[in-house]
Order: structure tokens, then C-alpha cells, then sequence
């Protein structure tokens, strides 16, 4: 058995919750720092094995934050990044469905032929992180791995792991520096934990 622990970066200074900030590189905000650091005390006695990142900064100060108390090197990973939103990076919804309203109706119906103006498809954005896999397809069959990234990459994961279509990753939601937890067996996963947030309380 593997166990995937999956972990959201930390709130950012470009205020994470309200605008989209995909593949744009926003960097933690004092808060997401703090975040990092009771995800990092929360996972101490966790063997962890292997830690892997989002190449963008807010993951990977996340990543390295929680790697730091197991002494091991973070592996960037492009693959990981999130979904690249074009003309939509730093707008919120409603600046969206004011300047491109034909694009916004097929966002707010999660159409998957959707591609955001000068950005990543739907599709393409799910082939993209499903790469990811491969690197874990080429691991131990054991052990604990830490994977710190974004809710879409995230959310594509998990969806892929448990064998479900991509449609549906739109029915659960992963908060910043929330964890969730995979234990994989060659035959499947199954979900242990999702979305959990309590070391923030």
C-alpha cells in the first residue's frame, strides 16, 4: 500500500479565494505561512517518504515548509501547476462574466470543451496533471508521499485515483492548506480523508 497524503498551498497575498490566480505565480501570505507551519506541525509523525510540488511558489514554500521537519528535498513538478486561466488570471467571476460572457456561461456549466481565452483547456488541464501519475507509477509500491498543490490539480487527482470521471471533481471542494488522504493499492484507492482543516482551528 501507498498513502498519498494531498495537501492545498496556504492562503496567498493575491487573496486566493476570491480572484483566479492559476498558473500565475502569487507568492504565501503571512497567513499562508502559518498555515504551512501547523500543516508541517499536523504531519511530524508522519514517515513521510517522498515530498512533490507544484513548481509555482505558494506550493512550493508550502512543500518546503512541511519537508523541513523530515529533512527531505521538495521535487518540483510542472505537471502539478495549476490550470493556466489566460485573459481570466487575477479577474474575479463577476469581471469574467462581464468581459467574456459567452466564456463565463460555459465556466459557471463546467462545459468540458471550455478553453479559457490565451489559456489551458478543461481537457488539456486534466491530461496535464494525470501526467503526474507516471512519476507515482515508477515509485515503490510503498511508503508515504506528500503531494502540495492547487484545488484543480488536486481535485483532477483524486478523481483519477479513485476512477472516477473528471466531471465530477466538481462535487467536492479542497480549501486552502486543507488535507486529504489516499490509500492506494494496485487494484485502486480509497479516500480516507477529505478536505480536512481541523490543525487550522
Amino acid at each position: 500500500m501507498s498513502k498519498l497524503l494531498l495537501v492545498r498551498h496556504g492562503d496567498t497575498e493575491a487573496n486566493s479565494a476570491e480572484r483566479y490566480w492559476g498558473c500565475s505565480d502569487v507568492r504565501l501570505s503571512a497567513s499562508g505561512i502559518r498555515q504551512a507551519e501547523r500543516l508541517r506541525q499536523r504531519l511530524s509523525d508522519e514517515k513521510i517518504d517522498a515530498v512533490y510540488s507544484s513548481n509555482l511558489s505558494r506550493a512550493l514554500v508550502t512543500a518546503q515548509t512541511i519537508a523541513s521537519e523530515h529533512q527531505l528535498e521538495v521535487i518540483a513538478c510542472p505537471e502539478l501547476s495549476e490550470i493556466d486561466f489566460g485573459k481570466f488570471e487575477g479577474l474575479s467571476f463577476a469581471e469574467v462574466r462581464q468581459l467574456y460572457p459567452e466564456v463565463a456561461k460555459l465556466w459557471a456549466e463546467r462545459n468540458p470543451s471550455l478553453e479559457f481565452p490565451g489559456g489551458e483547456s478543461l481537457d488539456g488541464f486534466g491530461k496535464r496533471v494525470s501526467q503526474f501519475l507516471n512519476r507515482l507509477e515508477k515509485r515503490s509500491s510503498e511508503g508515504t508521499i506528500l503531494v502540495v498543490a492547487h484545488s484543480g490539480s488536486l481535485r483532477v487527482l483524486v478523481c483519477r485515483l479513485l476512477g472516477i470521471g473528471l466531471q465530477h471533481r466538481w462535487h467536492f471542494r479542497l480549501d486552502l492548506a486543507s488535507l486529504s488522504i489516499l490509500d492506494t493499492y494496485p487494484q485502486g484507492a480509497i479516500l480516507a480523508l477529505l478536505n480536512d482543516v481541523s490543525h487550522l482551528r
